[in-house]
C-alpha cells in the first residue's frame, strides 16, 4: 500500500513538474467527495470526448480550399477553454498560439499548431489515464483520498 501511495505521489508530482497539469486540476480534484467519487474521471472523460470532436473539426476546417478562420478560431477557443478548465496547461498554451495564427489567417501556422495540439492532447490523455489507473490501484488496495 505504501509503495502504491509513493508511486502515485511521485507520478502526480511529475505531471506538475513537466507542466502537463496546473493548479486548475487540483481545484477540480477538490470538488470530488464521497457523494461523487468519480467526479474527476467523469469531467476528464467529457474533456476527452469534446477534444476528439474538436480536433476532427479543426482538421476538417484546415483541409478546406477556403479556410473559415472564424469557425476555426471558435473551435480553437472552445478547446482552449475546456483544456484550461481541467488544467491541461500545455494544450491550452498551444491553443493560444493557434488562435494567433487564426487571427493572422496563416494556414501553415495553423497546420503546425494543429499537429502540436494533437501531440500535447495525446500526451495529457495518456498521462491522465495512467494517473487514474494508479489512483484505482491505490483505492483497491484500501487507500483513501485526499492523500497529502
Amino acid at each position: 500500500m505504501e509503495q502504491i501511495q509513493r508511486k502515485l505521489a511521485e507520478y502526480t508530482a511529475s505531471l506538475y513538474n513537466e507542466k502537463i497539469l496546473d493548479e486548475q486540476f487540483i481545484q477540480l480534484q477538490q470538488l470530488q467527495d464521497e457523494s461523487n467519487p468519480d467526479f474527476v474521471v467523469e469531467v476528464v472523460s467529457l474533456f476527452f470526448e469534446d477534444s476528439e470532436r474538436l480536433l476532427n473539426e479543426l482538421a476538417k476546417a484546415l483541409n478546406q480550399t477556403n479556410v473559415d478562420f472564424k469557425k476555426l478560431d471558435a473551435n480553437v477557443h472552445q478547446l482552449k477553454g475546456s483544456s484550461s478548465s481541467i488544467g491541461a496547461q500545455r494544450v491550452q498554451r498551444v491553443c493560444i498560439s493557434f488562435r494567433n495564427y487564426c487571427d493572422d489567417r496563416n494556414v501553415e501556422g495553423c497546420l503546425k499548431c494543429l499537429q502540436q495540439v494533437k501531440i500535447e492532447y495525446t500526451l495529457v490523455k495518456n498521462k491522465l489515464e495512467t494517473l487514474f489507473k494508479l489512483e484505482k490501484q491505490f483505492v483497491d488496495a484500501g487507500g483513501s483520498f485526499p492523500v497529502v
